[in-house]
């Protein structure tokens, strides 16, 4: 899908006025019919190639060898086609670039999760910023490769994003925390709260999603998988992480050292733009 022209000039709008007042106002907003069934089968080309033969990120949350299992991949862009593809030529940043107001929008991460039926491992409730070195005015793409119904999807804690609070990262594959709450760079991190544990006690945001439809989120906005949902069948789900041009690196704690030791090895340190080859423009689309 791309903007449609208006009269042989400007590009109509890829969002409304309404879908970007609630992007800032509730930290995430439903987007309806975004991306064509073509993007969606490219994805899932993409996450079978990387299945057969994963990148070194690749990764297995679920402990039990036996049980069904949650898997995901990052930064892989590079070395899958398909995800390449996907990231430098589908819709993803010129939505991001309106939702946002940026005049340029580049890649922060790639990210793919596979769910097979039954498995019982499920993301914790959590924010993205606390994960990363990475500092700015951000958001993620959240896009389900199969239809969702919001009670198997995932829900967002409406407004968490303006809470000015960090939450230390916790770990996917068992649900605790990475280190003990502490303050680094003198910024406090704290545990998530426990929204599983009284789901009620939030102001939380479901939908029900169609194939192509999908989901924008500010970095600081709390979501997760509600603990009594099981999948039936395997999904997967396509993320994108995105920054306006005041994305920098921001060294957080030991806990982001794994992710931290692929950027600088490409040359890159504590705060550098978010930008250039590990980092690549994404929105004006750069000469091939």
């Amino acid at each position: 899908m791309a903007a449609r022209k208006t009269g042989g000039t400007a590009p109509s709008p890829l969002v409304t006025a309404e879908e970007k007042a609630a992007f800032h106002r509730d930290g995430a907003a439903l987007l309806k019919g975004k991306f064509s069934r073509a993007w969606i089968d490219k994805l899932r080309a993409g996450i079978d190639r990387d299945l057969a033969n994963p990148t070194a990120n690749f990764a297995r949350h679920t402990r039990d060898p036996d049980a069904p299992a949650y898997f995901e991949d990052f930064w892989a862009w590079s070395e899958i086609p398909e995800l390449e593809d996907f990231v430098r030529h589908s819709p993803s940043a010129p939505i991001a670039a309106e939702l946002l107001g940026a005049p340029t929008i580049n890649l922060v991460m790639d990210n793919w999760f596979l769910r097979e039926a039954g498995s019982m491992s499920r993301p914790p409730f959590h924010h993205d910023m606390a994960y990363f070195d990475f500092e700015g005015t951000m958001c993620v793409l959240w896009l389900p490769l199969e239809p969702v119904t919001k009670e198997n999807g995932i829900a967002f804690v409406r407004g968490s994003h303006r809470w000015d609070k960090l939450f230390m990262r916790v770990r996917f594959a068992d649900g605790h925390l990475s280190f003990e709450p502490q303050v680094v760079a003198g910024r406090a991190y704290h545990p998530p709260p426990d929204v599983n544990a009284d789901p009620d006690a939030y102001d939380l945001l479901q939908w029900d999603l169609d194939l192509g439809d999908c989901i924008y989120f500010d970095m600081r906005t709390l979501h997760g998988g509600l603990a009594s949902v099981t999948p039936g069948g395997t999904s997967r789900r396509f993320t994108l992480r995105m920054t306006a041009p005041d994305g920098v690196i921001r060294y957080r704690g030991d806990w982001a050292k794994q992710e931290r030791a692929l950027f600088e090895a490409a040359g890159y340190r504590e705060g550098d733009r978010i930008a250039g080859p590990f980092f690549p423009q994404l929105w004006p689309r750069e000469p091939a």
